[in-house]
């Protein structure tokens, strides 16, 4: 018979899978920001509804990652025992709650200012979010170092490639974020986007991998 696995790993896989699917639907959902901050203002105005569910949205997400993360140090000892993937699961939990500010604050202080019309404070929180919001970037390079210590190991959740393609997804992130953020080039929020939304995908895989593997373990026909 097949062990069971532990109910506190499988919540954690839970968490992070669950977290990582609605942050993906609210990357869909935001699309890209204008560098006028007087028509983005116009446009959170114009779209309150939609900006205010996105980014409720994301900080659900961002909050179930970083439990997830949390729990993941808690429960699995491979973790701890690896300096590599224990810092890995600690920068992904900060960078979470670090990001979990940036969606809190646009949902609310933003949103207001955008409906009163508060040029001011609109500008002097879209400075805080973005600043709050280079966690991404923490939470990017975290998933690739837990996905290429995954591909390196003998125990690895996925398959050798997908755990590569995760490595990828979570540099090219990184990337795309430098790029945009950081030096202001056109083609970094394209690269940032796409990169993001696959990570996100790959980071849902791998939280309901183990799920998968116990299930495979007691079809008809396995030992």
């Amino acid at each position: 018979m097949a062990d069971t696995p532990d109910p506190r790993k499988r919540a954690a896989g839970v968490w992070l899978a669950a977290g990582a699917a609605m942050l993906a639907a609210a990357l869909v959902l935001h699309g890209p920001p204008d560098p006028d901050l007087t028509i983005q203002m116009h446009s959170v105005h114009d779209g309150h509804g939609l900006w205010s569910l996105v980014h409720w949205s994301a900080a659900v997400a961002l909050f179930l990652i970083s439990g997830a993360s949390f729990l993941t140090l808690a429960t699995d000892r491979r973790v701890r025992q690896s300096p590599a993937l224990a810092s890995a699961w600690t920068v992904m939990a900060l960078g979470a709650l670090t990001t979990f500010s940036t969606a809190i604050s646009e949902a609310t202080v933003l949103s207001a200012a955008a409906d009163a019309g508060d040029l001011a404070t609109f500008t002097a929180w879209w400075g805080f979010a973005t600043g709050m919001a280079n966690g991404f970037f923490a939470l990017a390079l975290a998933t690739a170092l837990v996905a290429w210590s995954d591909m390196r190991s003998d125990v690895g959740r996925l398959p050798v490639w997908a755990a590569g393609a995760g490595t990828l997804f979570g540099l090219f992130s990184a990337i795309g974020w430098t790029l945009g953020e950081q030096l202001g080039l056109a083609i970094g929020g394209p690269v940032w986007l796409v990169s993001s939304l696959l990570m996100c995908l790959w980071l849902a895989w791998y939280g309901l991998a183990p799920f998968r593997a116990a299930a495979a373990a007691t079809a008809p026909g396995q030992a």
